[in-house]
């Protein structure tokens, strides 16, 4: 059940939003729209109320309001085709001799088409989805910041680091290393110093309790890589044990304190589960303090398959089942502080969402790291598994996504088309309805591509997990 819930609640919310932003323009503006549609292709259900028909269609990959309009036909076919195609003839169910057309005989009058109003109303009709995305996405994260209120990592002492390759400056960070400054401006919490790091242009300069160590940026290298390279530390200390598992079975407890593995101290929660993951099926001896006493312990990691958290790739790691404390703590937010961050949630998307379009463009990342329709499936089962807040997170980082992407100056998306209307109107006349339609097959084959390519990408990583 969840497996269908999830999607439609996501990705469902996320299109009828926008779709319902160009619907209650056009209506605002008086443009006839006879068709408001969930899905593109056949119908699985439809029903008209007044003079518009409302449709869940069989593909759910996107949705669309056919406007009444004479210069889009390569656009029509998308949309159950334009007035006259999809026109009904007297013996067909659902005829309405009162009806404009497609329904009914009634031509649409002339300051009903999209092509009679003026430039600032169909500019507003074409921008009201993007809008309505963007409201969503802020709605939502300001709902979450004021419910959940936001988390905070009382430390600056770093706890592990991973390579990052392209920048070997990394590597002289070190675990134990106390963060005091990014950039020049001291940071009070982890939080603080992972967002000084994430917005960091050209460099990341860390001064630190051992020195300054400075990190050069570039394409394939940039801020929000480098925090990703760094843990904070947690206290090698036991939290919880699941049950079945080597911790439980070789007597670990909550509260139990490892000091050290097989005679080497171990420094942080970090520093355990390295050692533990490089030794599945070995025993281990834990030395750890409890009740002031140190007992010696004898942990064998059983095997597990994971990706690697760097190239994803299947790899080999031991686990005994343990769990350390959480040092972070939840500080509350007010009304304000609750948009504020919300606000900033949303803005902090929409940059991300940016530079990824960027570095596609720019080639610094590969089409192979896009995902489609199963990839938001999976995305939203997986969120929906780990609560609500989770869920709704998807559903304002797509929501953005869709608004920024419905930008881009591409034929078919809301972008091309307020750029085409634009130079229309530059140029004191509409285009042919011949380089029209060129221009916006273009624009179908470019979105055909992409959906090819996703959708390449789906399969592909689905019989990846299947054939793992």
């Amino acid at each position: 059940m969840l497996a269908w819930l999830a999607p439609v609640l996501v990705f469902g919310l996320v299109i009828f939003v926008h779709e319902l932003g160009h619907f209650l323009a056009a209506k605002a503006m008086g443009v006839y729209a006879p068709r408001f549609s969930i899905g593109f292709g056949p119908a699985i259900w439809r029903r008209r109320r007044g003079e518009t028909e409302y449709v869940l269609a069989l593909l759910p990959l996107g949705g669309y309001v056919r406007m009444a309009s004479r210069h889009d036909e390569a656009a029509a076919m998308l949309e159950g085709g334009s007035e006259e195609q999809s026109r009904l003839s007297p013996n067909d169910p659902g005829y309405d001799p009162e009806a404009m057309i497609p329904f009914g005989p009634k031509p649409v009058p002339e300051d009903r088409w999209f092509e009679s109003k003026p430039l600032a109303a169909r500019l507003l009709i074409l921008v009201a989805g993007v809008t309505m995305n963007t409201i969503l996405a802020f709605v939502v994260a300001i709902v979450l910041a004021a419910q959940f209120g936001r988390t905070i990592v009382d430390t600056r002492v770093v706890g592990a680091v991973r390579p990052l390759a392209g920048a070997p400056a990394l590597a002289v960070l070190q675990p134990g290393d106390t963060i005091l400054q990014v950039n020049g401006a001291a940071v009070a919490t982890w939080n603080d110093a992972m967002r000084a790091i994430a917005e960091s242009h050209d460099r990341v300069r860390l001064t630190t309790s051992r020195g300054a160590v400075t990190v050069p940026l570039s394409p394939s290298v940039m801020g929000p890589d480098v925090a990703a390279s760094l843990d904070y530390r947690v206290p090698a200390v036991i939290d919880s044990v699941f049950a079945g598992d080597p911790a439980q079975k070789a007597g670990l407890q909550p509260g139990d304190s490892v000091v050290s593995i097989n005679g080497a101290p171990v420094d942080g929660f970090a520093e355990l589960v390295s050692k533990v993951s490089a030794s599945a099926d070995s025993t281990l001896v834990f030395t750890i303090a409890r009740h002031q006493k140190l007992l010696d312990l004898h942990v064998t990691p059983r095997r597990a398959t994971v990706p690697d958290p760097v190239t994803g790739k299947a790899q080999v790691v031991g686990r005994i089942g343990a769990a350390p404390r959480d040092i972070s703590r939840h500080e509350s937010l007010g009304p304000v502080d609750a948009i504020v961050a919300g606000t900033q949630a949303t803005w902090g998307m929409a940059g991300s969402i940016v530079g990824v379009v960027r570095d596609l463009v720019t080639r610094k990342v590969s089409v192979k790291q896009l995902g489609g329709p199963i990839a938001i499936t999976r995305a939203s089962v997986a969120a929906a598994r780990t609560g609500l807040q989770n869920l709704f997170y998807l559903i304002a980082l797509l929501s953005i996504n869709v608004a920024v992407l419905n930008l881009l100056p591409v034929p078919i998306l809301d972008g091309g088309q307020i750029l085409l209307i634009v130079i229309e109107t530059a140029k004191g006349s509409p285009f042919s309805l011949q380089t029209r339609e060129y221009i916006l097959r273009f624009g179908l084959l470019l979105i055909a591509v992409l959906f090819a390519i996703v959708m390449w990408n789906d399969t592909a990583s689905l019989l990846g997990r299947f054939f793992q």
